[in-house]
């Protein structure tokens, strides 16, 4: 009791706490001397801690494909150039190139040439991967029914870049990349999506367009298929993607929401 009464004594809050309820951001942790006191500073290791599994965590391939089946996709696997784990973080351009394996594994499938294909990559987070894809890829595909979509292709030790050499051996007009985004210390789970037209080996990232942070603490499954959506719509219709199509899809989505809340609002005629 004394020891704790002392720790109390010590320890001097900051005035900001009231702000803590608003982010997950590291704020107003308060002071004990000149250092944070313990529980926040084993919350730190913790997080940290929890970052570094997410790069280090193997994808379960075998899992993910069973999943996306179950829920109607068909899929292909494939596997960058990169070895191993250590290569992968070592050697960024061997995740951006596919093994010959797998190569010649795309060039030997037999599909018609579709207009969208999604590949779901490990990245450096794939718990990421296999948390956020496929309740990202049900939302929007709902949304997709009159597009030819292809195979959903998981790739592991991947870097963005190699949906441009899948996209182009599979001929597909688009290619969406959903792969685990670098952890931050309060998201391991974090998944970006990347969407590339007509891709091909050597595009450059301002031919992108990227939707960040996607889980349920930052943007919601929903929230991001409607942007995928409306950037998937729009780069078919303006045969383009990257710094020349703009994402103006909050509007609508207040709009849509605007009237739906008038709809409920409003008493009824019958």
């Amino acid at each position: 009791m004394d020891g704790d009464r002392m720790s109390n004594d010590f320890l001097e809050k900051n005035p900001w706490s009231a702000l803590r309820q608003f982010t997950n951001a590291r704020i107003a942790l308060g002071r004990a001397g000149n250092s944070l006191p313990t529980g926040p500073l084993l919350a730190f290791n913790l997080s940290h801690a929890q970052a570094r599994d997410a790069v280090h965590h193997p994808l379960d391939a075998d899992s993910l494909h069973e999943q996306l089946r179950a829920n109607g996709f068909t899929t292909l696997d494939v596997h960058s150039a990169a070895p191993d784990r250590q290569h992968y973080l070592r050697r960024p351009d061997l995740g951006r190139r596919l093994s010959e394996e797998s190569r010649e594994a795309l060039a030997q499938a037999s599909i018609e040439a579709p207009e969208v294909v999604f590949v779901i990559a490990d990245g450096l987070s794939a718990c990421a991967a296999a948390k956020q894809s496929i309740p990202l890829l049900r939302a929007v595909s709902l949304r997709l029914a009159d597009w030819r979509i292809g195979p959903v292709v998981v790739a592991r030790q991947a870097r963005v870049a190699l949906g441009d050499d899948i996209g182009e051996i599979l001929r597909t007009r688009l290619v969406v990349m959903l792969i685990g985004e670098r952890p931050g210390l309060s998201s391991p789970d974090s998944l970006g999506i990347y969407l590339t037209y007509a891709p091909k080996v050597g595009c450059a990232d301002a031919q992108r367009n990227c939707i960040s942070n996607v889980r349920p603490e930052g943007l919601s499954h929903g929230a991001a298929a409607h942007k995928l959506h409306y950037l998937l719509t729009h780069a078919r219709r303006l045969g383009l993607t990257g710094v020349g199509l703009k994402d103006e899809s909050d509007g609508l989505l207040e709009e849509a929401l605007k009237d739906a809340s008038t709809a409920i609002a409003a008493p009824d005629a019958n």
